[in-house]
């Protein structure tokens, strides 16, 4: 068994975990707490479990790791938390803590130090990696396959969507107003390059000239949601270093996902003061796109929309970012009376990086959530701005044999709406 008695050094900020003062008022927005109504499973729960494992009344055995794995880090609790409590970076500090200490089966320490770690962050690594899974789905095999298996392959698209980005892309609208660095993504430049293509003419739309360094990498976040904060600081530095040359006045993410930990490089790096400070000026400049939509494109001369659309709040522009209104206005400006609000909109679809590949079950169960709450709104249209969350509602709806109803990006469906008009 291990212990923490037995490896003492700390890893939690004890004065941040104290700020929870175990109100309870995280419990109904924790959807892995909605889902299965056990304290183990709610943000107070496993913050006390954290403690526990730090003062050593805890082994660091396989019930209390499997209640911090079942952790989305969709940070739904910091949104209502009254005492300011830091939940995302409790979590990682403690996934790090236990991915140095605790023994992993071959299966998951395959599939989290090899499949996500080694070929997700790398995009050429990936597109390699997707074509078996293509042939798979093409020809029909997953129905052998197991169900892990048939699982993972119903969240791959039909087919993959590289980018084909120029390193620099001038405005085309009336007024310039200024020089903008594009993050392209991993997940994002394999299978969703027509999104990145539309985010950047909606920003050339809005004015600006858009610049995609060669040399940027992963942003970071599937390291430090994994516990490998190593990795995730290392791709921070050399991101900063990236976008330092690139002399951009904002630095522009179309992945939630990836918004929040770029926008959080300086608290990523506040340990290394030769690079806290330039994290802190980078994380500053990162915006969202719909952030630079909202203030700078021209949406109301749109035809107006006749089908009904919903949108999703990814978690990480909801609750890390708490960007919520941008989108909707967006949305409203275009759709009016045919945007309806989504039930729930702002719970977990179950996606949550590569959560619906290492958590499958719990993914499932908040999948067909979100796929009963679409379904009930009777919207022809889900808009979002994550990758994952479109693949897994994708998913979802084809599951429940709904798979007329479109899953679309923002950018997208506005870039849909503009060459319509």
């Amino acid at each position: 068994m291990n212990s923490l008695k037995q490896n003492a050094e700390p890893f939690l900020d004890y004065e941040k975990s104290l700020a929870c003062i175990h109100c309870g008022l995280c419990l109904g927005s924790c959807p892995t707490y909605l889902e299965t109504g056990n304290e183990n499973a709610s943000p107070r729960g496993r913050i006390y479990l954290m403690r526990a494992m730090q003062d050593g009344r805890l082994p660091l055995e396989k019930t209390a790791v499997s209640h911090i794995d079942s952790c989305l880090g969709c940070r739904a609790c910091e949104a209502v938390c009254p005492s300011g409590v830091r939940y995302g970076e409790l979590l990682e500090a403690t996934r790090e803590h236990i991915e140095k200490r605790f023994q992993r089966s071959a299966f998951q320490r395959f599939l989290r130090r090899v499949a996500i770690e080694k070929i997700f962050p790398f995009r050429a690594r990936m597109a390699l990696a997707l074509k078996p899974a293509l042939l798979a789905k093409r020809f029909g095999v997953q129905r052998f396959l197991p169900a892990f298996l048939r699982e993972a392959l119903s969240l791959i698209p039909s087919r993959l969507s590289a980018d084909a980005l120029p390193q620099f892309s001038p405005a085309t609208g009336s007024r310039k107003r200024g020089r903008v660095g594009l993050i392209r993504g991993c997940v994002m430049s394999v299978m969703f390059g027509e999104t990145n293509l539309a985010t950047m003419r909606l920003l050339n739309r809005a004015g600006y000239d858009v610049v995609v360094p060669s040399e940027q990498v992963c942003c970071g976040a599937l390291y430090a949601h994994g516990g490998n904060l190593d990795s995730a600081r290392d791709c921070a530095r050399r991101n900063i270093d990236a976008f330092e040359k690139a002399q951009v006045d904002a630095i522009i993410i179309n992945a939630a996902g990836c918004g929040s930990t770029l926008k959080e490089y300086g608290q990523l790096l506040e340990k290394d003061h030769l690079w806290s400070q330039r994290g802190e000026a980078f994380g500053h400049k990162v915006k969202d796109i719909t952030e630079i939509l909202l203030r700078d494109l021209d949406v109301s001369e749109l035809p107006a929309e006749t089908r009904k659309i919903t949108y999703h709040d990814a978690c990480h522009l909801a609750h890390a970012q708490r960007i919520t209104k941008p989108p909707r206005e967006i949305l409203r400006t275009v759709a009016g009376a045919n945007l309806l609000e989504l039930p729930e909109s702002d719970v977990c679809c179950g996606s949550a990086g590569s959560y619906n590949l290492t958590e499958p079950e719990m993914a499932g169960r908040l999948q067909q959530r979100k796929t009963n709450n679409i379904l009930e709104t009777g919207a022809d249209i889900v808009v979002t701005t994550n990758p994952g969350c479109i693949l897994q509602i994708q998913a979802g709806l084809e599951k429940a044999g709904a798979s007329n109803i479109k899953v679309m990006h923002l950018t997208d469906y506005l870039l849909e709406r503009l060459k319509g008009a």
